[in-house]
C-alpha cells in the first residue's frame, strides 16, 4: 500500500472520528430522559437506600428508547414492550446466578433475543445495551432466591414509572392526535445470521472475562455487543476506535469522581450529568458520549449493590483505572474479531443460504 493511500485513509478515519453530527433529537428528549432516570435515584437517596434508587434506575432506562416520531400510541407501545423485555431479562440474570447449570445456556438465549429485538425493531443508540447490561448485573449480583421477587419489582417499578412519566410528556409534547410514523419493525434477511454471530461473541467475550478472573466481567460483553451493533466493517472500526479512545480517558474521569466521598444525592446528581451528556452526544459524537459511559456503568454497578460509599471510593487505589481499560480493551478485540466473522462470506454466505430457506414464505410475502 502506498504512502499516498495511507494518509487517505489516515485523513478520512480523522474525518470520522473529529465529525460532529446534527442530532435528530430535541434538546428536552435528552434532558427529560435523564430527570425521569435520576429521579428513581433520588427517591431512594432521600430514604436512605440508595442502592434500591439505583436498582430502580435501571427499569427506568427503557426512557432512553423514546422515539423521536410516531403517534402516541407508538411510542408509549414500544416503551410498554421494552419495559417488559427489561425486567424479563433481568429476572433471567438472577435465576441465571442461583442455577450455576443454566447460566450459560439462559444468558446465551437471552442474549440471542435481545439482540435479535433490538435487530428487528431497529432501534437507535443506545438500543438494546442497557437491557443486556441488566441481565449481565443481575448475573454478578449477591444473593438468594428470598431476594428476587423483592428486586425484581422494584425494576418493574421503575419501568413503569418510565412508561408512566412517558406518557405524561407526550400527552404535554405530542398530544394524542399525532400522525403515526411509518413502521420500522420488519425482518431482513441476515437477521437471524447476524444475530446468531454477534450472540456467540458477546457470549464468547463474557466467558474470557470470567476466565481471565477479570474484576469487572459485567463491561465486557456490554462493551462487545455496542460495537457489535455496527452492521458494517468499516462502521466497527470506527466503533473500535471511538469507544477505546474514549474509554482511556473515560476511566480517569472515573477515577476522578471516584476520588471523592460522594452524599446519596451527589450520586444522584453525578448520574444525571452523565446521563445528560451520553444522551446529548450519543447520535454527535460516538467517542465523546462514551468517555461517561464508563464512570456511568461503575456508578450504577457500583453504587447499586453495596451502600458502603467509602469501599466504591477506595476501589480507585485497587486498580480501577486499569481494570477498566482491560475490560473494554478485551470487549474490542473480541467484537472486532466478531466483526470480522460477521463480514466473511466462509460463514456469513451458508449461514445465510439456510436462513433464507427456513424463512422464505416471511421474505415472500414483504416483496
Amino acid at each position: 500500500m502506498s504512502i499516498k493511500r495511507l494518509k487517505q485513509i489516515a485523513k478520512r478515519e480523522a474525518e470520522h472520528l473529529f465529525t460532529v453530527r446534527p442530532s435528530a433529537k430535541p434538546w428536552h428528549v435528552s434532558l427529560s430522559a435523564a430527570l425521569i432516570i435520576v429521579s428513581t435515584i433520588l427517591i431512594g437517596a432521600l430514604y436512605h437506600n440508595l442502592p434500591m434508587g439505583i436498582l430502580a434506575s435501571l427499569g427506568a432506562m427503557i426512557i432512553l428508547n423514546q422515539p423521536v416520531a410516531g403517534s402516541l400510541r407508538q411510542r408509549q407501545g414500544l416503551l410498554l414492550l421494552m419495559g417488559i423485555i427489561m425486567v424479563l431479562s433481568f429476572s433471567v440474570g438472577l435465576i441465571a446466578h442461583q442455577v450455576q447449570l443454566l447460566k450459560w445456556p439462559l444468558f446465551t438465549l437471552l442474549c440471542f433475543i435481545v439482540v435479535a429485538i433490538g435487530r428487528y425493531m431497529h432501534l437507535p443508540p443506545p438500543g438494546s445495551m442497557f437491557v443486556l447490561m441488566a441481565s449481565v448485573i443481575a448475573i454478578f449480583m449477591p444473593g438468594g432466591w428470598e431476594d428476587m421477587p423483592g428486586r425484581i419489582s422494584v425494576v418493574a417499578a421503575g419501568a413503569l414509572y418510565a412508561w408512566v412519566m412517558s406518557l405524561f410528556y407526550n400527552l404535554a409534547v405530542v398530544g394524542v392526535a399525532s400522525e403515526p410514523a411509518p413502521s420500522k419493525h420488519y425482518y431482513e434477511l441476515g437477521l437471524i445470521t447476524e444475530s446468531l454471530i454477534v450472540c456467540f461473541f458477546v457470549v464468547l467475550s463474557l466467558e474470557l472475562a470470567l476466565w481471565l478472573d477479570m474484576p469487572y466481567p459485567y463491561w465486557v460483553p456490554v462493551s462487545c455487543y455496542i460495537i457489535m451493533q455496527g452492521m458494517q466493517l468499516r462502521t466497527m472500526w470506527i466503533r473500535q476506535l471511538h469507544r477505546v479512545l474514549g474509554t482511556g480517558i473515560g476511566v480517569f474521569v472515573a477515577a476522578f469522581l471516584l476520588s471523592f466521598s460522594w452524599s446519596n444525592v451527589g450520586v444522584a446528581l453525578v448520574i444525571f450529568c452523565l446521563l445528560l451528556w451520553i444522551e446529548t452526544l450519543v447520535s454527535r459524537h460516538y467517542a465523546s458520549a462514551v468517555i461517561m459511559i464508563t464512570p456511568l456503568t461503575i456508578f450504577i454497578a457500583e453504587y447499586g449493590k453495596s451502600a458502603a460509599h467509602t469501599e466504591v471510593g477506595a476501589m480507585v487505589y485497587q486498580g480501577i483505572m486499569q481494570a477498566r481499560f482491560l475490560d473494554t480493551l478485551l470487549g474490542c478485540v473480541v467484537a472486532l474479531l466478531g466483526g470480522v466473522v460477521m463480514q466473511s462470506t466462509w460463514l456469513r454466505r451458508p449461514l445465510m443460504t439456510l436462513e433464507a430457506k427456513v424463512f422464505q414464505d416471511k421474505i415472500r410475502l414483504q416483496k
